[in-house]
Protein backbone atom coordinates (compact mmCIF):
# COMPACT_ATOMS: atom_id res chain seq x y z
CA UNK A 1 0.00 0.00 0.00
CA UNK A 2 1.16 3.50 -0.85
CA UNK A 3 1.73 5.57 2.29
CA UNK A 4 0.94 9.28 1.78
CA UNK A 5 2.67 11.76 4.05
CA UNK A 6 0.95 14.54 5.97
CA UNK A 7 -1.44 16.71 3.99
CA UNK A 8 -0.57 20.25 2.97
CA UNK A 9 -3.05 21.58 5.53
CA UNK A 10 -1.02 19.99 8.30
CA UNK A 11 1.91 22.19 7.34
CA UNK A 12 0.13 25.55 7.69
CA UNK A 13 0.16 28.09 10.45
CA UNK A 14 -2.85 27.56 12.68
CA UNK A 15 -5.09 30.31 13.99
CA UNK A 16 -4.88 30.80 17.75
CA UNK A 17 -6.74 32.95 20.30
CA UNK A 18 -5.38 36.39 21.07
CA UNK A 19 -2.63 36.23 23.70
CA UNK A 20 -2.71 38.06 27.00
CA UNK A 21 -0.68 41.29 27.17
CA UNK A 22 2.26 39.60 28.88
CA UNK A 23 2.53 37.01 26.12
CA UNK A 24 2.26 39.76 23.53
CA UNK A 25 5.29 41.52 24.99
CA UNK A 26 7.30 38.27 24.93
CA UNK A 27 6.71 37.70 21.23
CA UNK A 28 6.12 41.07 19.59
CA UNK A 29 7.55 44.59 19.84
CA UNK A 30 5.46 46.86 22.08
CA UNK A 31 5.45 50.47 23.23
CA UNK A 32 7.10 51.81 20.08
CA UNK A 33 6.02 53.60 16.89
CA UNK A 34 5.65 51.66 13.65
CA UNK A 35 4.83 47.94 13.37
CA UNK A 36 4.72 47.50 17.16
CA UNK A 37 1.28 49.13 17.14
CA UNK A 38 -0.22 46.37 14.96
CA UNK A 39 -0.27 43.65 17.61
CA UNK A 40 -1.28 46.11 20.31
CA UNK A 41 -4.19 47.33 18.18
CA UNK A 42 -5.35 43.80 17.36
CA UNK A 43 -5.24 42.85 21.03
CA UNK A 44 -7.11 45.98 22.21
CA UNK A 45 -9.82 45.99 19.53
CA UNK A 46 -10.24 42.32 18.68
CA UNK A 47 -9.79 43.20 15.00
CA UNK A 48 -7.12 40.95 13.54
CA UNK A 49 -5.96 37.34 13.48
CA UNK A 50 -3.25 35.49 15.37
CA UNK A 51 -1.22 32.59 13.99
CA UNK A 52 1.31 30.08 15.29
CA UNK A 53 3.11 26.99 14.07
CA UNK A 54 1.59 24.99 16.92
CA UNK A 55 -0.93 25.71 19.70
CA UNK A 56 1.36 24.92 22.65
CA UNK A 57 4.83 26.41 23.04
CA UNK A 58 4.93 27.84 19.52
CA UNK A 59 8.22 28.64 17.84
CA UNK A 60 6.77 30.96 15.19
CA UNK A 61 3.93 33.45 15.74
CA UNK A 62 2.25 36.12 13.62
CA UNK A 63 -0.42 38.78 14.02
CA UNK A 64 -2.36 40.16 11.06
CA UNK A 65 -4.57 43.23 10.78
CA UNK A 66 -5.73 45.26 7.76
CA UNK A 67 -3.30 43.59 5.37
CA UNK A 68 -0.28 44.01 7.65
CA UNK A 69 1.52 41.16 9.42
CA UNK A 70 4.18 41.11 12.13
CA UNK A 71 6.05 37.79 12.18
CA UNK A 72 8.32 36.71 15.02
CA UNK A 73 9.98 33.65 16.52
CA UNK A 74 12.39 31.13 15.04
CA UNK A 75 12.30 30.19 11.33
CA UNK A 76 14.32 27.03 11.93
CA UNK A 77 12.63 23.80 10.84
CA UNK A 78 9.68 25.62 9.25
CA UNK A 79 7.91 23.15 6.98
CA UNK A 80 7.50 24.21 3.33
CA UNK A 81 4.29 26.14 2.89
CA UNK A 82 3.81 26.86 6.59
CA UNK A 83 3.55 30.60 5.94
CA UNK A 84 0.93 30.28 3.18
CA UNK A 85 -1.88 31.87 5.28
CA UNK A 86 0.09 35.14 5.18
CA UNK A 87 -0.24 35.43 1.38
CA UNK A 88 -1.37 38.80 0.08
CA UNK A 89 -0.20 40.67 3.18
CA UNK A 90 2.69 43.01 3.87
CA UNK A 91 4.95 41.19 6.29
CA UNK A 92 7.36 42.78 8.75
CA UNK A 93 9.85 40.22 10.04
CA UNK A 94 13.49 39.90 11.09
CA UNK A 95 15.97 39.14 8.31
CA UNK A 96 16.31 35.57 9.53
CA UNK A 97 12.82 34.87 8.11
CA UNK A 98 13.67 35.96 4.57
CA UNK A 99 14.72 32.50 3.27
CA UNK A 100 11.48 30.97 4.60
CA UNK A 101 9.37 33.80 3.20
CA UNK A 102 11.11 33.56 -0.15
CA UNK A 103 10.41 29.83 -0.32
CA UNK A 104 6.77 30.26 0.72
CA UNK A 105 5.59 32.74 -1.93
CA UNK A 106 6.00 33.19 -5.68
CA UNK A 107 6.84 36.86 -5.10
CA UNK A 108 8.32 38.72 -2.17
CA UNK A 109 8.56 42.44 -2.88
CA UNK A 110 10.49 44.66 -0.45
CA UNK A 111 8.90 48.01 0.48
CA UNK A 112 11.09 50.55 2.22
CA UNK A 113 9.20 52.28 5.01
CA UNK A 114 9.73 55.33 7.22
CA UNK A 115 8.60 55.77 10.83
CA UNK A 116 8.01 59.30 12.14
CA UNK A 117 6.91 60.73 15.48
CA UNK A 118 5.38 64.08 16.34
CA UNK A 119 8.17 66.42 17.46
CA UNK A 120 7.29 69.94 16.25
CA UNK A 121 4.28 72.28 16.01
CA UNK A 122 2.15 71.87 12.87
CA UNK A 123 1.88 74.47 10.17
CA UNK A 124 -1.39 76.48 10.12
CA UNK A 125 -4.13 74.77 8.10
CA UNK A 126 -7.05 77.13 7.40
CA UNK A 127 -10.18 75.48 5.98
CA UNK A 128 -13.11 77.01 4.02
CA UNK A 129 -15.98 78.50 6.05
CA UNK A 130 -18.39 75.86 4.73
CA UNK A 131 -16.22 73.04 6.09
CA UNK A 132 -16.02 71.85 9.70
CA UNK A 133 -13.24 69.69 11.12
CA UNK A 134 -14.77 67.46 13.79
CA UNK A 135 -14.67 64.00 15.29
CA UNK A 136 -16.50 61.36 13.29
CA UNK A 137 -19.64 59.94 14.89
CA UNK A 138 -21.51 56.66 14.35
CA UNK A 139 -24.06 58.53 12.23
CA UNK A 140 -21.27 59.34 9.74
CA UNK A 141 -20.89 55.70 8.67
CA UNK A 142 -22.73 56.20 5.36
CA UNK A 143 -20.62 59.28 4.56
CA UNK A 144 -17.45 57.26 5.20
CA UNK A 145 -18.77 54.45 2.99
CA UNK A 146 -19.51 57.02 0.26
CA UNK A 147 -15.77 57.72 -0.02
CA UNK A 148 -15.74 54.61 -2.19
CA UNK A 149 -13.37 51.71 -2.75
CA UNK A 150 -10.28 53.90 -3.06
CA UNK A 151 -10.67 54.77 0.63
CA UNK A 152 -11.71 51.32 1.86
CA UNK A 153 -8.21 50.66 3.23
CA UNK A 154 -8.66 53.52 5.72
CA UNK A 155 -11.39 51.75 7.69
CA UNK A 156 -9.95 48.23 7.39
CA UNK A 157 -8.20 48.35 10.76
CA UNK A 158 -11.56 49.20 12.40
CA UNK A 159 -13.59 46.54 10.64
CA UNK A 160 -15.14 48.83 8.00
CA UNK A 161 -16.86 52.23 7.70
CA UNK A 162 -19.19 51.66 10.64
CA UNK A 163 -16.28 50.74 12.88
CA UNK A 164 -14.23 53.74 11.81
CA UNK A 165 -17.12 56.17 12.26
CA UNK A 166 -17.85 54.88 15.74
CA UNK A 167 -14.32 54.26 17.04
CA UNK A 168 -13.85 57.77 18.45
CA UNK A 169 -10.37 57.98 16.91
CA UNK A 170 -11.14 59.70 13.60
CA UNK A 171 -11.43 63.37 12.65
CA UNK A 172 -12.89 64.57 9.36
CA UNK A 173 -13.42 67.68 7.26
CA UNK A 174 -17.18 67.69 6.66
CA UNK A 175 -19.35 69.96 4.53
CA UNK A 176 -22.67 71.41 5.67
CA UNK A 177 -24.45 68.71 3.68
CA UNK A 178 -22.55 66.00 5.58
CA UNK A 179 -20.12 65.02 2.83
CA UNK A 180 -16.75 63.86 4.16
CA UNK A 181 -13.89 65.49 2.27
CA UNK A 182 -10.93 64.23 4.31
CA UNK A 183 -10.39 61.87 7.23
CA UNK A 184 -7.45 61.39 9.58
CA UNK A 185 -7.66 58.46 11.97
CA UNK A 186 -5.70 56.33 14.35
CA UNK A 187 -4.98 53.38 12.09
CA UNK A 188 -3.31 51.20 14.71
CA UNK A 189 -3.79 52.09 18.38
CA UNK A 190 -0.83 51.06 20.48
CA UNK A 191 -0.24 51.28 24.21
CA UNK A 192 2.01 54.34 23.82
CA UNK A 193 1.86 55.32 20.15
CA UNK A 194 -1.04 55.69 17.73
CA UNK A 195 -0.27 55.24 14.05
CA UNK A 196 -1.94 57.99 12.00
CA UNK A 197 -3.51 57.50 8.55
CA UNK A 198 -5.25 60.04 6.31
CA UNK A 199 -7.33 60.16 3.13
CA UNK A 200 -8.61 63.12 1.10
CA UNK A 201 -11.08 62.94 -1.78
CA UNK A 202 -9.24 63.62 -5.08
CA UNK A 203 -11.02 66.88 -5.92
CA UNK A 204 -10.12 68.49 -2.57
CA UNK A 205 -6.45 67.70 -2.31
CA UNK A 206 -3.97 70.57 -1.82
CA UNK A 207 -6.65 72.47 0.14
CA UNK A 208 -5.03 71.88 3.57
CA UNK A 209 -7.92 69.62 4.64
CA UNK A 210 -5.70 66.62 5.37
CA UNK A 211 -3.35 68.75 7.45
CA UNK A 212 -6.27 70.24 9.40
CA UNK A 213 -7.63 66.75 10.16
CA UNK A 214 -4.22 65.36 11.14
CA UNK A 215 -3.61 68.34 13.44
CA UNK A 216 -6.97 67.82 15.19
CA UNK A 217 -6.33 64.09 15.55
CA UNK A 218 -2.83 64.63 16.96
CA UNK A 219 -4.21 66.99 19.60
CA UNK A 220 -6.73 64.31 20.53
CA UNK A 221 -4.07 61.58 20.72
CA UNK A 222 -1.84 63.76 22.89
CA UNK A 223 -4.76 64.65 25.17
CA UNK A 224 -5.31 60.97 26.01
CA UNK A 225 -1.67 60.53 26.95
CA UNK A 226 -0.44 58.83 23.79
CA UNK A 227 2.03 59.91 21.12
CA UNK A 228 1.20 60.22 17.41
CA UNK A 229 3.23 58.18 14.95
CA UNK A 230 3.40 58.17 11.15
CA UNK A 231 4.34 55.28 8.89
CA UNK A 232 4.72 55.69 5.13
CA UNK A 233 6.57 54.45 2.08
CA UNK A 234 9.98 55.93 1.40
CA UNK A 235 8.72 56.73 -2.09
CA UNK A 236 5.46 58.42 -1.06
CA UNK A 237 6.56 62.04 -1.34
CA UNK A 238 3.07 63.44 -0.65
CA UNK A 239 2.80 61.49 2.61
CA UNK A 240 6.30 62.53 3.69
CA UNK A 241 5.53 66.18 2.97
CA UNK A 242 2.25 66.06 4.89
CA UNK A 243 3.98 64.40 7.84
CA UNK A 244 6.62 67.14 7.92
CA UNK A 245 4.03 69.94 7.76
CA UNK A 246 2.07 68.28 10.58
CA UNK A 247 5.16 68.32 12.82
CA UNK A 248 6.38 64.74 12.41
CA UNK A 249 10.07 63.97 12.16
CA UNK A 250 11.80 60.81 10.96
CA UNK A 251 13.04 58.40 13.64
CA UNK A 252 13.91 55.26 11.68
CA UNK A 253 13.48 53.24 8.49
CA UNK A 254 12.70 49.58 7.94
CA UNK A 255 11.56 47.19 5.23
CA UNK A 256 8.44 45.08 5.00
CA UNK A 257 7.63 42.56 2.28
CA UNK A 258 4.56 42.20 0.08
CA UNK A 259 3.88 38.47 -0.12
CA UNK A 260 2.49 37.05 -3.34
CA UNK A 261 0.69 33.73 -3.84
CA UNK A 262 1.75 30.61 -1.92
CA UNK A 263 4.12 28.23 -3.65
CA UNK A 264 2.67 24.73 -3.81
CA UNK A 265 5.10 22.21 -2.39
CA UNK A 266 5.11 18.55 -3.32
CA UNK A 267 4.21 16.09 -0.61
CA UNK A 268 6.55 13.22 -0.01
CA UNK A 269 5.09 9.76 -0.51
CA UNK A 270 6.41 6.35 0.35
Amino acid sequence: MKNTGPTEAEFLLIEIPAPDPRALARWFPTGAPGPATIGEHALATGIGRWWADRPVQPRTVAVACAGHVVLRGSPEDLAPGLLAPLAGNRVEAPARFLPALGAAFDRLTPWERMVWTLQAPPRPAPVPHAVTVRRLEPSDADAVRALGPDASWLSASWGGPRGLAGCGHAWAAVTRSGRVLAVACTYFRGTEYEDVAVYTVPDRRRHHLALACVTALCRDITARGHRPGWNCSLHNRASRLLAWHAGFRLVREYVHYAAGSPVRHRRLTA
